[in-house]
Formats: C-alpha cells, structure tokens, sequence
C-alpha cells in the first residue's frame, strides 16, 4: 500500500487524510467492503454522482461564510482537480464535480491550507449548519447567531457521539422570527430570542422534508445559549442510540419523534444530561472574528444607464443594520457559477468590502458590509462578471436541485426545467420581477434537496406512463406551502401529475389564475382560501397523457429520448456490514478510546468504547442470522439471545455493561474503566465466534 503524505499542520487533519488515503488503497485491493467504505468516505465528503468514475466533492462550509482566501482556494482547487464550475447547495455548501476519487486526499489537503473542509459534508453525520445568511447584519436580528452556529459546528465536527448514526442530522440558525434559517423543517433548529435580557433561542426538533414532511416540534420556548451545545449533545445520543438503522425510509428523526413521542424523547435528553460531561458550555461571542470592513476612497463611477442601476437597487439591495453599509444580493442562477468569476469577486470583496461573502439557503450570494457610496462601483464590476442579475430572492429567483446532471436519484431534470419557468416569468410576468412573496423550488425527485414541498409553487421530478406503456418525464405540482416564521410552516399539496414539457403551460394557469382573483393576498393565503380541489379542476387537463407528442419524451435540456435511469442513493450513507469488518471496527474504537484518554477527553474516550461494544454485539448476533436494528435493540436482544441462554457468561447482564454510559459522569476513573470493559467484551465475543465457527 502507497503511503500518502500531507503538509497539514494541524495532526488531527492530517490523520484524517492520511486515513482516507489508506482507506481508498484497502477499497482498491480488495480489503474493504464496499458498503463500508462508501460509508467512509461519505463522512469525508466524496459522494458518488450519476456518472461511472468520478466523484462529487461537498465542501462545509458552515453558515455559508467563504472568505476571500477560502474562495480562490475553492477556485484554485476546482480548477486543478475538477472542471471549474461550482454549485451553491440549498444548504449553503459548494460542490465540485467530476473529481478522481483516488485524487480526494490531496484535494482535501490543498482546502485545509485555508481552513476549509470536507469533513461530515455528506453520510450519516451532523451535516452543515445553516444559518440566516443575514446573521450579524439583519436589521431585525436580537443578536448575532454566527459565533453560537459556530461554536456548535466545532464542537460535534470529528465529534464520536455522531460519526455513524443512523441517518444524516441538520441544524439551522434563524436570525429573527423571520425565521430565514427554516427551523420547522429541521432536526434541530434555534430562531434567536432574548429573555428578561439573556440571550437565548426558541428551540424546534424533528422536522424535515423529503417524501414525508414533518413540521418540527416545539422542544423549548427558550433555551440559554449556554445550553445549545449540551442539549444537542444529549439529543444527538439518543438519536444514536434509539434511532432506526435497518429500514433507511425510517431512519431520521423525525421518525424517531413520531415512535416514541415528543415527552418520552425529551425525557431521555434530559436524563442523558447527567452522563455528558459539560452540563452548561458558554460561547463567547466578544472572541468570534467579525469581518470588518475596509476604509477606501470612493471612486468617481460612472453609470451608463441610471434606470437599469436603480432597478438593480430596488430588487437586490438588502438593508443593513450597520449605518451607512448594505449588502448586495448576487443571483445565482440554479447556484452555478465558475472559477474565473469567483477570484474576480473575491478580489472585489477584500478590495471593497469586509473580505467574505455569504452563501444562501436559496442557492445565491450574499456580499455584506458594502458602504453605500460604494454601490456604482460594485455595480459597474459586478456587471462585468454578469452578476447583476435582477430579482435576488424574489419570485423570480427559483432554487432547483441538480437533479438527473448529475445526481444518483435524479428522475428527471430540474435544472431545464427551472430555466424554463424563469424565463417565462422575465418575458410574460414582469411585475413579479420585485415580487418576495411568491416562491418556488424545483427538486428532481422526492428527496426534496431542492425544497419544493415547502414552497408556494413546487415541482417534483417524477415519471408518467401511457396506455401505452411508453414512460415521458414528468412533474409533480405542489401548491400552497410557506414559511409562516418564528418556526411555524405550511407544506405543499400535491395537487395533479403532468408531463414535464406542460409545467409552463401550468404556471401560467396559476399565475392567471393569481392575477386576476387574489386581491391584496400572497399566494399561500389565496391557495389556501380556494383549497387543492379548485386548482386541480384548473390544472387537471395537463395531466391527460393520452395526447402526447414526441416532444413530451424528451426532457428539458436534453436533445434525445428520456431514459428512466434511477441509481443508488448515497445521501443515507447505509451501511452492510460484515461480521469481520465490525470486529475490526471494535478494534479501531477501542484504539480511539485510548488516544482520546491519553488526551484527557474522557467524554470521546468513554463514547468509542460505547460504540466498540455495540459492534461487537451486533457482530455476534449477525453470525446468528439474528436481525439488528437499534443499538437499544442490539443490547436487548444480545441479553435475550447470547447472555439470557448462558451461552455467554458476563457477570451481569449487557444492557447493565453497556449502559454505565447513561449514569456515569465522564470522570477519568470511569473512563479507564469502561475502556477496560470495551476491551474484555470484545476478547469474550470473539471467543465466542471463534468457537461457533470451529
């Protein structure tokens, strides 16, 4: 096996790629299971994309903050590795496509030399935490959300507690009762609060999208912000611990809410409280490294044309609460942009601003802190780079996942599809130009990456068969959803199917239809006055595939037939695993319990323990064809099957072992003594297997 090196300063990185590497070498001889190491490099942010060989890099970047230098970083590495483009997600990351997998490491290891990571983008992790991309600068905002968003992504990054869950977790920040983070979509989301004047936040749990929306509940009123970071910890614990790992449809949380219920699972938090090590963690907000801006001399611009400028003022201008400073709006269209224009922006934002730039939940960018003076010349150059596009967040702004580009679950395109229905707006309703009411989102398939269930008009890439059998592109219409904020929403309806190549015939029937009856009201309190039957009836005849022509089998954005072709999905990170590579796993853990003691981090010494036992137990009832489900339900059932049938002697029972987790504070004493447990169980278990094998 090739060794690889880095020149990482930082060991705890530099293990990391190191460990990528080598991991890449086993997978390529043989030596790793598949399954498992597309675990791995989930959590390392390498995803599979629809096309054979390459690879598509997510890059963390939490509340959507990129620096100038992180920037030309990105750039310099998309360039070097991928094709230059870049994809703004709709939860603030970039992706680069297209990549070498066996070229990850050192891609990883040029973004760490400006402190960004791959780490936790993707699989079955604490995904990235969103935010406000108004955070600091919102002029409704109590306080700024950015150092406590940071804090939290810092402390779970690497964090054992969540490494290998049963699904993927998020978490947002909203700045105000706008509620612009989205928290009742959310696993975990926090809308900022003060309280007799303590900061705080309003705290929602179990919420999510995807083919079952859930509105998240209400888990606090108002939280501390010392507290954020032990109850995450405490939630996230009992997620792991209770949370679904067979069936991958039922394996989030809001799952794990709707079982169980909202008391009993905040019970457990509140139990588990006593096991974790900092029962408060107070964040420093004075410490947190404000952008600032920069004092320059307004140059003389002049403007060609003062009407376009004021337009572009009027749609994409957001007010600061900062005097004298505004940010600016950059609309992205469906989030692509290129590497050229990235280092041109950067540029100009460390030349004239406060040297960063924000990425939105919708896909754009957000350039904060530009002194209002400044406004020609940032006019002038943006245009230049074709990035004064008019309607930032407006109804003409339509987020769109990638869909069948480059996406394993893509059914059909999103991307065409957006394009289209944007410029159907700009010719045929341009009154909706500065219109923030209307919002829609396009996703390729149920997943909902591209939130269209939460929108006014959503579209949801599906398929529609003929009599025939003969099989078109098609979309799924859903009307009706909105953000209601201070963390309350309203999903979309699926009103009616059509083939995809009549979703503009069908939003001109809904816009019509909008302009000429709703008086005075936004779309979600017309939709919701008229109900979903008055919109089917209006929308009902697009959906007749008996009429199809051949234009119908092709989808937008393509020039040949439409091919059903549907992969695997990576997004759940599920994992197979083999009696063999548990074992090894129990292995590693107990070696990582022992670091983390030798660090004096007891809390992560004594959760790797945890876990080694967990998958030593799981491996034994594996070899007995005994199906698994939860790590709860692997403990109860090695009692049932292996101890309670004396078929292993442990003195006491397992759930008894195991579960000095739940009451023990993480002190060094037990520590010690759990990792001396983990080690004892696993010599027992393979004993065990090895005598069953004989």
């Amino acid at each position: 096996m090739q060794s690889f090196r880095t020149e990482i300063e930082n060991p705890v990185v530099e293990q990391d790629i190191i460990e990528l590497a080598n991991k890449i070498a086993l997978f390529h001889d043989g030596k790793i299971d598949e399954e498992k190491f597309r675990s791995l490099r989930l959590a390392r942010g390498v995803y599979g994309q629809r096309q054979q060989g390459v690879q598509m890099i997510r890059i963390k970047l939490p509340y959507g903050k990129v620096l100038s230098n992180q920037l030309r970083r990105i750039a310099d590495v998309s360039d070097e590795y991928s094709r230059g483009r870049l994809h703004i997600t709709t939860r603030q990351d970039i992706q680069i496509h297209y990549v070498d997998l066996d070229r990850t490491p050192q891609l990883w290891e040029e973004l760490e030399r400006d402190n960004v990571t791959l780490r936790e983008a993707c699989g079955n992790t604490v995904r990235n935490v969103t935010a406000s991309e108004t955070a600091g600068i919102d002029v409704n905002e109590p306080f700024d959300v950015s150092p406590y968003a940071d804090a939290l992504f810092r402390f779970f990054l690497r964090n054992p507690i969540c490494q290998e869950m049963g699904r993927k977790f998020k978490v947002s920040f909203s700045a105000s009762n706008e509620d612009t983070g989205l928290s009742y979509i959310h696993d975990l989301g926090f809308i900022a609060k003060i309280q007799n004047g303590e900061r705080g936040f309003k705290v929602l749990l179990g919420g999510g999208l995807g083919s079952q929306p859930r509105h998240a509940d209400l888990l606090y009123d108002f939280l501390p912000t010392n507290k954020i970071i032990p109850v995450m910890e405490g939630v996230l614990r009992i997620f792991d611990r209770h949370g679904e790992r067979k069936s991958r449809a039922k394996a989030r949380m809001k799952f794990l809410i709707k079982n169980i219920g909202l008391e009993a699972f905040k019970t457990l938090v509140e139990y588990e409280q006593q096991a974790i090590e900092f029962k408060t963690v107070e964040i420093d907000s004075s410490n947190y490294p404000v952008s600032i801006p920069v004092s320059v001399e307004t140059p003389k611009i002049d403007i060609d044309n003062a009407i376009d400028f004021e337009l572009w003022k009027s749609t994409n201008i957001i007010p600061q609460k900062q005097k004298g400073f505004v940010a600016i709006g950059i609309k992205v269209l469906l989030g692509d942009f290129y590497t050229d224009k990235a280092r041109l922006l950067a540029n100009l934002v460390e030349q004239y601003a406060a040297g960063e730039i924000r990425l939105s939940l919708r896909q754009n960018i957000l350039i904060p802190f530009v002194k209002e003076d400044l406004l020609p010349l940032f006019y002038t150059e943006l245009k230049k780079l074709g990035f004064t596009e008019l309607g930032y967040n407006k109804a003409i702004d339509i987020t769109a996942c990638p869909g069948t580009d480059t996406c394993n679950l893509g059914i059909s395109s999103s991307t065409g599809i957006a394009e289209e229905l944007e410029r159907v707006i700009k010719q045929e309703y341009p009154q909706y130009l500065k219109n923030e009411d209307l919002v829609i989102k396009i996703s390729g398939c149920m997943n909902a990456c591209g939130q269209h269930n939460m929108a006014n008009i959503g579209f949801q890439g599906m398929t529609i068969r003929t009599k025939d059998k003969l099989i078109a592109p098609a979309l799924q219409v859903l009307l009706g959803g909105g953000n209601k904020g201070n963390g309350s929403g309203v999903f979309a309806d699926k009103v009616v199917k059509i083939p995809s190549k009549r979703g503009p015939e069908a939003l001109r029937r809904i816009l019509d239809d909008f302009e000429t009856y709703a008086t005075n009201l936004k779309f979600e309190d017309y939709y919701a006055q008229k109900g979903e039957k008055y919109f089917y009836e209006l929308l009902t005849d697009l959906s007749n595939s008996d009429n199809l022509t051949q234009n119908d089998f092709i989808d937008w954005g393509s020039d040949e037939a439409y091919v059903k072709a549907i992969g695997v999905g990576e997004c759940a990170g599920v994992v197979i695993d083999l009696i063999a590579t548990l074992f090894l796993e129990s292995e590693e853990k107990i070696e990582a319990a022992t670091i983390a003691f030798s660090n004096q981090v007891y809390s992560s010494a004594i959760y790797f323990a945890y876990s080694s036992m967990v998958n030593s137990a799981k491996a034994i009832l594996l070899s007995l064809d005994v199906k698994t489900n939860t790590q709860a339900g692997i403990i109860k059932q090695f009692d049932e099957r292996i101890v309670d049938t004396q078929k292993l002697n442990l003195a006491v029972s397992f759930s008894d072992l195991v579960y000095q987790i739940k009451v023990h504070a993480p002190t060094k004493k037990f520590a010690k003594a759990y990792i001396k447990n983990a080690e004892e169980f696993l010599t027992i278990v393979r004993g065990l297997r090895a005598k069953d094998l004989q």
